[in-house]
Parts: C-alpha cells; structure tokens; sequence
C-alpha cells in the first residue's frame, strides 16, 4: 500500500493504491487479477487487447505557448486545443477515481543534469510491471522523497466517445500537455505508449538544451569505443547492439552530451518474432522471471513458440537491462566512435555495408530508410520503402533538422565514423534474392568496430554513391557490391533506379524554400 493521497495523485478519490511495487508483489497481482499466466521461462505472459502496437495517428500535443513555437507542426505532431486536453483530463481523473491503481514512479535518463522523474498512474498491475522495467528505478533513498516533474495517466478501457467532436481520429488518444508536465492515455492498453510519450518528450527537452537525443542502440568495447546504432523497427537494432563482447548501454533510446552517451531507460523491448537461442542468445537468455512477454502463443506448459504470428507480427518482450549479462551498469559512456545506420532494404540494391562521408551520413539519417515486406503490416503484399527521418520521425517533436544539425556538429568536433548496414536483401529483392544472415551482418559490424574495415579497398556503387569495401572477413566477396550479385543486371539498374528516385523525391522536403540542409549531391544520382 502506500501513503499516496488521492490529492497527490490529482484524483477525486482512491480505493487501494499499490505504489512501486517490489516484482514479487507485481507477478502475484498478476496472476490474482488474471492478467496474464507464467510461461516455462518464468517470465509473465499478457496480451495487450485490441491494440497490439502504437496507436500514432491519435498523439496530440496541446497547442500553446511557448511549446507551440518549438512544435513541427504537421501529420506526425498534430495539435489540439487546450479545451479539450482540460476535457480528457477530467474524464481520465474521473475514470480513475474510486478504483485500484497502481502507481510507478521512474527516471528518464541516466544522466544526473538532465534526469527526468516520471510518475506513472496505470490500472493493471502488468502496465506497472512494464514502467518497472523499462525506466530507471529509483533507489531505496530515493523513493521517499521523489516529486516527478512529468506525470503519465493511462485509462486503458476508457474510450473517447466524442472524437468526432473534438476533432479527433478515433476513441483512442494519446496527448501531451508540456506546460503543465502530463500525458493522458486513453482506449488502448499498448503499454509501449507510455515508454515512447517519454522519449518523444526528452526529445522535446534535450535538444534546446543543445544535447542530441537518439532512437538508437548503443554499446561500448573494452578499450572504451563506443558505438551507436540506428534504425527503425525490423533492421535489427535491438539484436546487433546486444553483442557478447562488448558491453550494453542500451537498446533503444540515448542522449549525447559534452561527456558522451547516456541511456534514457532501465531495460530493453525487443521483437520476438522467430527468436531463438541460437540466433539471439544474449536477449533469448534474458527472458526469465520479471520479464513481461507481450501477446506470443504458448502451449499449454507455457512453452513459448517465437514463430506463431497469430497474434501479431509485433510480438514483444520487456525486460531489466541487468539481464543482458554485459550490461553497462552506469548506463553511459563516452564520446562514440562509430555510428553505424542500420536498413532492411527489401530491394536488395544496397551493399551489405558502406563508409560513408559527413554529409553522405547527414543525407541517410535525415531520410532514416528501410523496407517493409509482405506480412509485417495488413494489406503489404510487396515491399514498400518507408522513410522515416531521425530514424524515428514519429517520436520527434522538432523539426528533423534541429537533430541533424546537432548531429553533423558532433560528428564533426569529434571526428566520429559512419557507416550504412543493409540487413535485407542480397543478390535479388524480396521473393528472388536471399535476407543477408545475421552472421554475415555480424561480420561487417565486427569489421565496423575493429577498424579493419577501414583497411579495405572500397569502390563505389552505382546509383547510390555509396562506398562499398571490395573484400571483407566473413563476408561473400560478389555480395558487397550488390549488382555483382544480381543474375540479371539490367534488373538491378532498374530496380536500383527506382529506389534512388524515391530517395530523392522524399529528400525534397528539405531542400525546397531554400532550405540549408541541401545534402543532395551526398545522395543518389540518376
């Protein structure tokens, strides 16, 4: 129990509140509200409902000063009135009120000048078991006497019925008023709403601080080089970052200040679809007790098969960072050394990896590409680029150049390497050609961080201007330049063509009304 007011809490009443919750106490009210039942692992199994992924076409930022000045404002952030925020809000605190909630208080950021306290008011005890182990957990000291500078309700069954009202885009809404430090959340139980609202936060606040905030991987070597790793769902971000010789920062969201990389989070949230041990053993290895499954199929002994879909492509696991053997406790790190971008091209025109130059890296992270394929979205039947910039356009407030900017400078004061890693396909597209192996993927990454790869012999792509190494250790010498590894020639310059026009069309919002980004001479070239 805890001494929570209803007050505290900015609700009208309370019936029991379960406040930080030990993980213990969190898997017994589990399994006695029947939320979800243990797998053979040990690890808790839910089922998120309806939803069983974000909901981003229903976040909102309330539309006021002085947030409003700083806001992109377009499809991605998308404004609403502060009257209807204020009407939400009373619907949430109402909904809330009188009932069971479980209340989880974390922090956002393992950097001490920048750290953000966040109070989470959720009403499943697997919601709380979630923010448990994907933000930072505050020490015993701390609890006593943490005030959170940012407060998250989730009313998970409460549906907005007046959406056409308001305006809307459905029942479910997602929104975030900055000036008075709170996100509602209401209609879906997707849990994973709560941990990127923060992000998209600390991606308000870093930046106009003049610090880089990422949607990246990140880890460190043992002579202190450290290395990020962008990319967006699918490319392998999670999986190539957790690596048995080198030490885990994190898996998904960092900061870069003046003194290096710094985790946001406390724990990890990889895809689980098709994961095995042999493949991916550090994160297979870390589904035990207190990690949460979300929405996989089990048999009746609670064995677990990574390959039923049934569900959702989008299956999930959550989980402390302290169980990936080689975390780094600190959760930071220096200055990095290599910044690898990380893209699923479907396609199959892309080299396995690539060097490229400061403004050839300004080009490829404002335009953030990978493929979807048949199956990982309803109605895709045949890949279909997706651009999204930053690597994660839909968690970035400000315009994607405030972080490019902040980036290139980086990577200019400090000398930093980039490189791009098609984790798709080779020697064909999709249906014709084969997936590049994670073993060969490794490879390049290996070469990447050990700095042989620099000792190669590179030539350029066609198309792409991308520089490709001629030889490389475990790799297949005729995949690195992939038209050698096209049957049918003509078939990759065509197919190649075509990418690098779609390249170029979407880079035109950057360049037009005189933009200062002009990176196009760095792109492709037809």
């Amino acid at each position: 129990m805890s001494g929570l007011s209803a007050e505290n809490l900015g609700l009208k009443g309370i019936a029991n509140v379960y406040h930080n919750l030990s993980y213990d106490e969190l898997l017994e009210h589990e399994l006695n509200n029947k939320e979800g039942t243990l797998a053979s692992s040990g690890a808790m199994m839910i089922d998120t409902g309806k939803f069983t992924g974000r909901s981003p076409k229903d976040k909102y930022f309330v539309q006021q000063s002085p947030s409003q000045e700083h806001i992109s404002w377009g499809d991605i952030n998308k404004p609403v009135a502060a009257e209807i925020f204020d009407e939400l809000y009373a619907d949430v605190t109402e909904y809330l009120s009188g009932k069971d909630i479980y209340v989880t208080d974390g922090y956002a950021g393992s950097s001490e000048k920048i750290q953000k306290s966040v109070r989470f008011i959720t009403e499943f005890a697997w919601q709380s078991h979630f923010v448990k182990n994907m933000f930072i957990r505050p020490e015993d000291a701390q609890v006593e006497n943490f005030s959170p500078d940012f407060r998250v309700y989730t009313a998970s069954h409460l549906s907005n019925e007046k959406w056409e009202k308001h305006g809307l885009n459905s029942e479910v809404f997602v929104i975030f008023n900055i000036e008075k430090n709170v996100a509602i959340i209401g209609g879906t139980q997707y849990a994973g709403e709560m941990k990127k609202g923060i992000f998209t936060m600390m991606n308000y606040w870093l930046p106009l601080q003049g610090i880089l905030s990422m949607h990246c991987s990140a880890n460190v070597g043992k002579k202190g080089d450290v290395a990020l790793f962008f990319g967006l769902s699918g490319t392998g971000k999670t999986t190539l970052s957790t690596d048995a010789e080198r030490e885990l920062i994190g898996d998904d969201e960092h900061g870069w200040d003046d003194e290096g990389v710094f985790n946001f989070e406390g724990g990890c949230y990889a895809k689980t679809i098709d994961l095995s041990s042999a493949s991916e053993p550090e994160i297979h290895a870390a589904i035990r007790r207190n990690a949460l499954l979300e929405n996989v199929v089990a048999n009746a002994a609670g064995e677990v098969d990574f390959s039923d879909v049934s569900k959702t492509q989008n299956t999930r696991v959550s989980y402390p960072i302290d169980h990936i053997d080689n975390h780094r406790a600190s959760l930071k790190a220096g200055i990095p050394r290599n910044i690898i971008f990380l893209s699923c091209d479907a396609f199959g025109v892309l080299p396995p990896v690539s060097k490229l130059t400061k403004e050839q890296a300004m080009y490829y992270f404002l335009s953030g590409y990978t493929a979807k394929v048949a199956g990982t979205e309803r109605g895709i039947i045949e890949p279909v680029t997706a651009f999204s910039a930053c690597f994660g356009e839909p968690f970035f407030p400000l315009h994607p150049t405030v972080y490019a900017q902040i980036l290139g400078d980086k990577m200019e004061a400090h000398g930093v390497n980039a490189f791009l890693v098609n984790t798709g396909w080779v020697g064909g597209g999709y249906g014709v050609g084969k997936r590049m192996s994670i073993k060969g993927t490794r490879a390049c990454i290996n070469a990447i961080l050990d700095g042989s790869i620099n000792n190669s012999e590179f030539e350029t792509v066609p198309f792409f201007q991308l520089h490709a190494p001629k030889t490389l250790a475990g790799v297949e010498t005729q995949l690195l330049n992939p038209r050698n590894a096209w049957d049918d020639k003509a078939s990759y310059d065509e197919t190649a063509a075509n990418l690098a026009g779609l390249f170029i069309k979407n880079f035109k919002k950057y360049t037009d009304g005189g933009s200062s980004f002009d990176f196009t001479k760095a792109g492709p070239q037809l």
